[in-house]
């Protein structure tokens, strides 16, 4: 089956879109979240949530939160753009990856991983009356922008709010992502934050 174009379908969203139109951003980390930010506040205005319950320790957690911090700092987009930062809760990801511990990278944890984002990002997105939602994770050459679009657009019928799709590393997305992070000195992880990808051992 041929793959989708997210990013065709991404410029079609924001050339339709009312410019400054709202969008909660689900946020992975700052890095990440530069150069997605860059792009999207040209047309909308963002606020950025940081939730990850994935992440993994929490002085982990706190390292990438400030990172996001410093991001908003040095961003100066066309809208004004803010940030909602979830406090350090790892039962949800616990809850929803148990009997996973031991799947190989890219599985079916991550799947998990991803819906459980996700679904609070919609969840508050129609709670707070947002025009749209989506996601900084498919800017990374590791994340998978099928499954990640395919979430959030039947996340967004269920909870009624617009998502808007995207393959942010295209277009030089992720070397831009790296650029910034370099030139403003931001905290740059080495695994995506589970405690299964890390370097500890899983009993």
């Amino acid at each position: 089956m041929a793959k989708h174009d997210y990013h065709q379908a991404f410029e079609r969203q924001i050339a339709a879109a009312r410019p400054g139109s709202t969008l909660l951003l689900h946020s992975c980390c700052g890095p990440c979240s530069a150069a997605v930010l860059e792009r999207l506040g040209e047309h909308f205005a963002v606020t950025l949530y940081f939730y990850n319950p994935n992440i993994h320790p929490e002085a982990e957690y706190q390292k990438r939160l400030e990172a996001q911090k410093t991001v908003l700092e040095r961003m100066t987009p066309r809208y004004p753009a803010k940030l909602l930062a979830a406090p350090y809760d790892p039962q949800p990801f616990a809850a929803v990856t148990a009997g996973l511990e031991r799947e190989p990278e890219g599985g079916a944890r991550c799947t998990r991983c991803f819906f459980l984002r996700l679904e609070e990002t919609a969840k508050l997105a129609h709670a707070q009356g947002f025009d749209y939602f989506t996601t900084t994770l498919t800017v990374s050459p590791h994340k998978d922008p099928e499954r990640l679009n395919e979430t959030g657009s039947r996340l967004g019928e269920e909870y009624h709010v617009a998502y808007l799709p995207a393959d942010f590393k295209k277009k030089g997305g992720y070397q831009r992502s790296v650029e910034l992070a370099k030139a403003w000195g931001l905290y740059r992880q080495n695994y995506c934050g589970c405690l299964y990808n890390s370097t500890i051992t899983v009993p």
